[in-house]
């Protein structure tokens, strides 16, 4: 399906312009932040009371998470008239991903060997004590093999995936329905406009929950700062400053290289169309709630359904550039704080181990902490205990990892869909420039080539912007 910027009406960019400001998602998500923040810091036992309200809205938004993407992936591979297409499309996608991957953990790597934060640490390993969540993601990730991600995609059950959020599972029944659905013919096609109608009321589902999403993000920021006091950014806050630094430098010289040399974009419009996803992460420190906005978007710049309803939720599990980034960092400060040489050959021989464990823990709380454990028990020359030396920075971190996650996916999608000719670059300039407007919920269909209609998403995207 193809866009065109003439399509835009004024009648719609003059409803645009006169939303108040203070209506708009993000200010009031940043806004939440701000004020979540202050209470943290000056009444931090009142905020830590807080905790149920973000990790409410975040266990709201995990609950539709899995029917979205299982939905989303069927009617993706139900709108391909060649299914070799699906295939290419998923091949194309684990390729980029790993090629991301790979420059993200060399990315940490570096920043760390040049910067030597852990130098001069001397920590003893034998007299770090583990305790808490941290003892138990070191026991999980120490029993965790770098394969069995691969073995776990199996789901026991057909609802199990959605009962426990497992999204890696969730997107294999999804692919397996999917495929089935299209290959039955004629006997598929009621099923196949049901899912259509199931989407469209998960989305107006979703609608509601992302109301309170200013609530979600004050809840989780107040218990954030209550909990673990502005103090701990500064105990280790060079290792802090050098995640973000060189993550913003993958971000924008990397993944703004790759969208600009390829794709043709611009990453600072990029990041200016996701302003509300931005904001919706930093308060929530995951980017799961930012998902379901994601592929709304991506499909609205003119994408296709069927590449952003696959490369999306997949990209979720195996590409995540920020946490490659982290879990190479954090390895190599270990090791430096424990005085644990590593050679070039060892270090690399690390990042060959980290392409398979930082796979093995998506979507799983503790995720970073238990690649990081598994990482370090399958080389065996780096102490796990001592990932206790970066654990009260954990959480101040988690933001940076889910933003370049986030934006990581977002240019993967772009770049996969420009690959399979499958992205109007057109449209997507106009909407990243503001011409076009943005994804309404009052336009029905997608227009062709020429129409003289409004802008418009698929009925299932039209219910999602209520909430924006």
């Amino acid at each position: 399906m193809t866009h065109t910027p003439g399509s835009v009406r004024a009648d719609q960019a003059a409803r645009i312009a006169a939303t108040p400001w203070y209506r708009q998602l993000y200010v009031q998500v940043l806004v939440a932040i701000v004020i979540g923040i202050v209470l943290g810091w000056r009444w931090p036992d009142l905020a830590t009371d807080m905790e149920p309200i973000g990790t409410t809205f975040i266990t709201a938004m995990k609950m539709l998470i899995g029917p979205i993407v299982f939905l989303t992936i069927i009617g993706g591979i139900a709108g391909v008239a060649d299914l070799k297409k699906v295939g290419r499309t998923g091949i194309k996608a684990l390729t980029y991903f790993q090629a991301g991957t790979i420059v993200a953990l060399v990315t940490g790597l570096v920043a760390i060997n040049v910067f030597r934060l852990g130098d001069g640490v001397h920590a003893d390993p034998a007299s770090l004590k583990t305790s808490g969540d941290a003892s138990q993601y070191i026991s999980q990730g120490e029993h965790q093999h770098w394969w069995e991600f691969l073995t776990n995609i199996v789901p026991n059950s057909f609802f199990g995936p959605f009962v426990d959020g497992n999204i890696l599972q969730v997107i294999f029944l999804a692919v397996v329905f999917g495929v089935a659905v299209k290959t039955v013919g004629k006997t598929g096609e009621p099923i196949i406009a049901a899912v259509g109608r199931l989407t469209e009321v998960v989305f107006k589902v979703l609608s509601f929950v992302m109301k309170a999403a200013p609530l979600g993000a004050f809840g989780a920021m107040s218990y954030a700062i209550g909990k673990f006091g502005l103090s701990t950014l500064t105990s280790l806050g060079s290792l802090i400053v050098l995640f973000y630094a060189t993550s913003a430098l993958f971000v924008v010289l990397v993944l703004g290289g790759v969208l600009a040399l390829y794709v043709r974009l611009n990453i600072f419009q990029l990041f200016r169309y996701f302003k509300e996803e931005f904001w919706l992460i930093l308060g929530t420190s995951t980017a799961e709630p930012a998902l379901p906005g994601l592929m709304r978007k991506l499909q609205f710049m003119g994408a296709e359904r069927s590449t952003v309803g696959l490369v999306v939720p997949t990209g979720y599990s195996f590409n995540l550039d920020g946490a490659a980034i982290y879990l190479s960092l954090a390895t190599l400060y270990i090791a430096q704080a424990t005085d644990t040489s590593l050679s070039l050959g060892q270090q690399l021989g690390l990042l060959a181990v980290m392409l398979l464990t930082s796979k093995g823990a998506a979507g799983v709380a503790g995720g970073g902490f238990i690649a990081l454990t598994a990482t370090l028990s399958t080389v065996g020359s780096v102490p796990a205990a001592g990932i206790m030396l970066i654990f009260g920075i954990d959480k101040f971190m988690s933001e940076c990892r889910a933003l370049v996650n986030f934006f990581g996916n977002a240019v993967a999608t772009l770049f996969v869909a420009k690959w399979e000719n499958g992205l109007d670059l057109e449209r997507a300039r106009a909407v990243l420039a503001g011409g076009a407007g943005v994804p309404t919920p009052t336009s029905q269909h997608e227009p062709e080539i020429g129409s003289e209609g409004p802008a418009v998403v698929p009925a299932a995207a039209r219910s999602a912007e209520a909430a924006t």
